[in-house]
């Protein structure tokens, strides 16, 4: 949201101090601007990126890339320079687009922690539960919201105090005004109130994967599960963190200058807190994009495309040979394969499952699920669908081979009760 100049100096008299600051900000809008368009060219090439999940995290690229294209070039120069140059009618559209931007992206984030929260504590039934309709009505809201908070609420002058004069100097001032309605609801609307609810999301998911971690250590010999849990614990912490540490010190300055007035904070120290709001919309393709595998996967093959295509299709090759060689192996051994009799395997659920003939040579495999396996993989599942489908082999199970209790916990929503 735009910052506030009243005079033209600013406190930028030292030269060098305005080159480290040019330095500064232009590596923050370069980050912003190309960090947003790698999550966008990753979900539209790769098809494994292309779900409902992944809706709100295009969304929140798609926000953060059009504030560092539109907005954050204008805020420098006019940080830089002290002085808005760009005319009275520029003025207006250039707030307008700073405080719907900025309130989309956190309302984007707001819904992220909702998705999250519906996949962990009830997994089967997340897919009714989100559904392309209710995707594009939340989408929908996100920008109804914003376009309020912002074009509408600026243009009508809801945010303007009485007192107000409208015969000022805006060749030098071009900032939002803020009176102590807007301050309230603009504050609570598009920060206290997601802040609340994604301290509780969070905090519920944490919870939730911490007790299922620890009832497979207990059921296992997983020694790895103390490390792997607190890695999970900075991970949620970095997550709401960032967020808090980005946001919390603009928000209450913003609510602070409506309850005392527009010129009651310091402009070099509201330059700081704007700034570091505007940080993390470089942070946000890091934290809700690169901590999925599949969209680091997808960064790997969009920077490395053609060794990652001829490596994929050499080992295509390498595969196909070796079932070929196989193939004709068992077809030279003659009619013994034919004459063994059927394997039965016990699963862990109790159920015992004829194996296919000519499978006798092969070992049955058990598996656990992600979630149940530790509370790391399960953190780390968190932004993305693989959360329901992906699975991989405890380590006890593979060297006992024996299956797991009946009433091992399968999904979180057991837990969750």
């Amino acid at each position: 949201m735009a910052s506030n100049g009243t005079a033209p100096s600013c406190g930028l008299e030292s030269t060098v101090f305005k080159v480290t600051l040019s330095m500064v900000l232009a590596v923050l809008i370069l980050v912003t601007v190309a960090g947003n368009v790698v999550v966008c060219l990753a979900v539209g090439l790769n098809r494994r990126l292309r779900s409902l999940t992944n809706c709100f995290i295009v969304s929140l690229a798609v926000t953060d890339l059009l504030l560092g294209l539109l907005v954050l070039p204008f805020s420098a120069i006019y940080q830089l320079s002290c002085r808005w140059t760009f005319g009275r009618v520029f003025c207006d559209v250039y707030t307008s687009l700073d405080v719907m931007l900025c309130t989309a992206s956190i309302l984007n984030l707001f819904m992220i922690s909702l998705d999250r929260y519906c996949a962990v504590t009830d997994p089967l039934r997340y897919p009714v539960m989100v559904t392309p309709a209710r995707v594009a009505i939340s989408l929908v809201f996100i920008w109804v919201i914003s376009i309020t908070l912002s074009f509408l609420s600026i243009h009508l002058g809801w945010n303007s105090g009485s007192e107000a004069s409208k015969g000022n100097d805006t060749t030098r001032r071009c900032h939002v005004q803020v009176n102590e309605v807007y301050g309230l609801v603009d504050g609570l609307v598009t920060f206290y109130l997601p802040l609340l609810v994604m301290c509780v999301t969070y905090y519920r998911i944490f919870k939730i994967a911490r007790e299922q971690a620890r009832r497979i250590n207990h059921m296992s010999s997983c020694r790895a599960a103390t490390i792997r849990e607190h890695k999970a614990t900075v991970a949620l912490a970095v997550v709401l963190g960032a967020f808090i540490i980005c946001w919390f010190p603009y928000f209450t300055v913003f609510v602070y200058r409506g309850l005392k007035g527009d010129d009651a904070v310091n402009e070099v120290f509201e330059a700081v807190v704007l700034w570091l709001g505007y940080a993390n919309s470089a942070l946000n393709p890091i934290l809700y994009a690169a901590l999925n595998r599949d969209f680091r996967t997808a960064y790997q093959q969009l920077f490395c495309c053609r060794p990652g295509h001829r490596g994929s299709h050499e080992a295509s090759l390498r595969s196909l040979r070796l079932n070929n060689s196989q193939l004709s192996r068992s077809h030279s051994r003659g009619p013994r394969w034919q004459e063994e009799k059927p394997l039965k395997l016990q699963v862990w659920s109790g159920t015992e499952v004829t194996a296919p003939q000519g499978a006798t040579d092969r070992k049955p495999a058990l598996s656990c699920t992600t979630c149940a396996n530790s509370l790391l993989n399960c953190c780390k599942s968190l932004w993305g669908l693989g959360f329901l489908h992906r699975q991989q082999r405890c380590p006890s199970e593979e060297l006992s081979g024996e299956p797991l209790p009946e009433d091992t916990p399968t999904t979180l929503s057991q837990e969750a009760v």
